[in-house]
């Protein structure tokens, strides 16, 4: 029930956060009602984007690497084919309610050229994440699966970090071709996660831009 408790905590400051923001009160900056509906979408759009930018940073650049310095590679292979499905199903959805939530916000027809910009980014995002999550995950762990068996036939992929694996391929010319097979999936799969991130961080700019602190 841990999962539980942390979201109820999460929702009860959340919920402290609109009670006491200055739009429930009444009025903003300009004496004017504040429209609640763009508030919601805005919220809506900023916390989806910022989990997406977070899961995305985490994943990439620390927790993969602290996983691979301190797993066996088997384990390790095992882990990330759970914990992908999940991390690309969850910054899709995230990044498809960022896509709607801006589209919604500054229609294109109406928008400028930053702004329609900035849209593209988040489709650019979205589809580079649901291309991983559709079809170079799903792969790569069928690969990594079929090579983990190869493997153990060769006695190897306990060691923790550097691999054992392109010793062994040298005398093994079918985990020499399942290593290329591999290896190209996943490069492609790393590839599109780093666009991915990439274009959420030029998003991060724009939001930065227009921040009044």
């Amino acid at each position: 029930m841990a999962w539980l408790t942390r979201f109820v905590t999460a929702v009860t400051f959340l919920s402290i956060g609109v009670v006491f923001s200055p739009e429930t009160f009444g009025s903003n900056s300009d004496g004017q009602q504040s429209p609640k509906l763009s508030v919601l979408i805005k919220l809506a759009h900023l916390l989806c984007f910022s989990t997406a930018w977070g899961a995305a940073l985490w994943v990439t650049f620390i927790g993969g690497i602290i996983m691979f310095k301190n797993l066996p590679r088997h384990q390790f292979g095992n882990l990330q084919s759970k914990m992908f499905p999940a991390y690309f199903s969850m910054v899709g959805v995230c990044c498809a309610v960022s896509v709607a939530s801006f589209g919604y916000l500054h229609p294109w027809k109406s928008s400028s050229v930053s702004e329609r910009y900035q849209l593209s980014f988040l489709v650019s995002a979205f589809a580079f994440n649901l291309s991983n999550l559709l079809i170079f995950t799903p792969m790569t762990i069928g690969m990594m699966k079929e090579r983990h068996k190869i493997e153990r036939d060769e006695n190897i992929g306990e060691e923790i970090g550097w691999s054992k694996n392109r010793e062994a391929a040298k005398a093994n010319p079918k985990l020499a071709a399942m290593n290329k097979k591999f290896g190209m999936i996943h490069g492609l799969s790393s590839l599109a996660n780093i666009f991915s991130f990439g274009s959420l961080a030029m998003h991060s700019w724009y939001l930065a831009g227009k921040l009044n602190l």
